[in-house]
């Protein structure tokens, strides 16, 4: 299966925005998976930023592009947005299927109230509740980016199925901030014995580098911290021979406490 990740800083203005996805998804082809970074729809910009004010429907003008997009390319695209409620909005993700029907959202569990910042005070937390979908061949699990620091997601996201992690962000950059990063994408596919694909924004603000990490933990494809497309092939057979040689979810047993 082909996965491209694109790597790119969203700014404040939506429809720029689009412009911009548009503009990065036009030259691809072949694609199973195309995967853009969290809040790829309108950047979180600083936090007295009214984000109720700028979200959007899951009928709207965002999900609208990633339709047809998906459509054109016949492919899979997951991407991050603001989705409108009557109060605060989601961090959403949403899977647009080849056939540009919508395949799944995912609202964001872990909101980011860490590193001196309180993502609850501007959005809402989703239910406690995995969402996978599958993509060719591979069962694909959804998380999004503070999601990453709970390994009980990951396994709750296997035990639904998933051989796959897809996992869109805009990791803050900081001291740190890489380093704990790519540890935890490698850490993630290493105890769950399955694919990481990891969609970042990049620019000043944001962390980058967004990479493809296979059952392993070996890091297959980086980013670095600019506009950059990321692509690998990922293929089921890998998490197969990888759990035949490390069967640890098999040999699991604290999964009931």
């Amino acid at each position: 299966m082909q996965l491209t990740l694109v790597q790119m800083a969203a700014t404040l203005d939506s429809a720029a925005n689009r412009a911009r996805i548009e503009e990065e998804l036009r030259p691809l082809e072949g694609q199973d998976l195309v995967v853009l970074p969290e809040a790829v729809m309108h950047d979180f910009g600083p936090s007295d930023h009214d984000l109720a004010a700028v979200a959007e429907p899951l009928d709207g003008p965002f999900v609208d592009l990633l339709s047809r997009e998906a459509r054109r390319l016949g492919a899979t695209i997951v991407a991050g947005m603001f989705e409108r409620t009557d109060d605060l909005p989601f961090n959403t993700l949403v899977a647009m299927g080849p056939d540009g029907d919508l395949a799944a959202t995912y609202r964001k569990i872990h909101l980011y109230d860490s590193f001196g910042y309180r993502e609850s005070e501007r959005l809402r937390a989703g239910d406690v509740d995995p969402v996978v979908l599958p993509v060719g061949d591979l069962t694909v699990g959804l998380m999004t980016c503070y999601d990453l620091r709970f390994p009980e997601m990951g396994r709750a996201l296997v035990d639904a199925g998933a051989e796959a992690f897809v996992v869109p962000a805009a990791w803050v950059a900081g001291e740190h901030k890489v380093d704990h990063w790519r540890t935890l994408l490698r850490a993630r596919a290493i105890e769950n014995t399955v694919w990481v694909a990891a969609a970042g924004q990049g620019g000043s603000r944001y962390s980058g580098h967004s990479l493809v990490a296979d059952p392993w933990g070996t890091i297959v494809e980086e980013a670095a911290g600019g506009n950059e497309l990321v692509t690998a092939d990922i293929a089921v057979d890998a998490v197969r021979r990888s759990r035949e040689v490390n069967p640890s979810l098999a040999n699991r047993r604290m999964q009931t406490l």
